[in-house]
């Protein structure tokens, strides 16, 4: 395995080509928004194991109730929190115990209360899924869940929790992740896995012409170069408070491996602390070694940055 490593100190409608210059989707326009308002509650017990006990919640976000599980460690203690986001699943197959499910829960046992919210229209979640390319409805309602989260910490349903929050990522869910994490300076922690571009002009015409065939970003493709650079979290990396680790593998044929090294390179030009690691011959999930490193990685990364 190698590394690429550098330390020194991311709901619009469709939008044709000129729109977007007037739409609120920009960064700064996210910056100047509030977030959070209303409470996380629990729905029920879902599963109880030796190591933590998984719950469905509920929070609302833009008069909608979302949904997803948390995950607390049965220990004793306050733990900090991890959200991980999922990729792109068809929502109309999509449960709440997704393919993420995995990486929540080794967190878990690790010690991290584990947040997996389902996105808008996804699973129990109302709403419709978000089909504008910049993810900027998925990116709020995150940001609502990490203003409850850091207000509700050590109370209620969110007892065992301390408002030390990091965010994780995969394919879809690293580039929701960047969005929310270039907005919000209380993230101490970014993970990044097989993720989108942070320059959504690459992101868009992914989805025109490798995901659909045509059928979605195209449009948003063709909105003018510096209205895209407002919307793009790659141009604000200088904003994150975080700390980065980035996983992709060199073989992914869904995002692909230049995109994680053109991210490490921005990281390094703004000065923002990271690690990027590549994984040779890994696709867009890992499995076998490969994801067994990750998970070590991942513990080691979000034990030092959010404790």
């Amino acid at each position: 395995m190698q590394r690429f490593f550098g330390v020194i100190w991311p709901c619009l409608v469709l939008l044709g080509p000129l729109a977007l210059a007037q739409n609120p989707a920009t960064i700064d326009e996210l910056t100047r928004q509030r977030f959070g308002g209303g409470l996380l509650s629990i729905e029920r017990v879902l599963e109880r194991n030796s190591s933590f006990t998984r719950y469905l919640v509920r929070y609302p976000s833009d008069g909608l109730q979302m949904y997803g599980f948390m995950n607390v460690p049965n220990q004793e203690g306050r733990f900090p929190v991890v959200v991980v986001i999922h990729g792109y699943v068809n929502p109309a197959t999509y449960q709440t115990l997704t393919y993420t499910t995995r990486y929540a829960d080794a967190l878990a046992r690790a010690g991290f209360v584990t947040l997996h919210p389902n996105l808008r229209g996804h699973g129990l979640s109302q709403g419709r899924p978000e089909q504008s390319p910049w993810r900027l409805q998925y990116a709020k309602e995150i940001l609502d869940l990490v203003a409850i989260i850091r207000a509700q910490a050590g109370s209620g349903p969110l007892t065992k929790a301390r408002p030390s929050i990091g965010l994780m990522g995969h394919s879809m869910g690293g580039g929701i992740a960047q969005r929310v994490a270039v907005v919000d300076p209380s993230i101490r922690a970014l993970l990044l896995y097989g993720t989108m571009h942070g320059n959504d002009l690459k992101n868009a015409q992914q989805i025109c012409n490798v995901f659909t065939n045509g059928l979605r970003g195209c449009q948003e493709a063709r909105n003018p170069p510096p209205n895209l650079a407002q919307v793009s979290p790659i141009n604000y990396y200088g904003r994150l408070r975080a700390r980065v680790q980035v996983h992709h593998g060199t073989q992914d044929p869904q995002t692909p491996y230049a995109w994680a090294q053109e991210i490490c390179a921005a990281l390094r030009k703004n000065r923002v602390e990271h690690e990027c690691f590549s994984y040779p011959g890994a696709g867009h999930t890992f499995r076998g070694q490969d994801y067994s490193r990750l998970i070590q990685r991942a513990v080691a990364f979000f034990r030092s940055a959010l404790n």
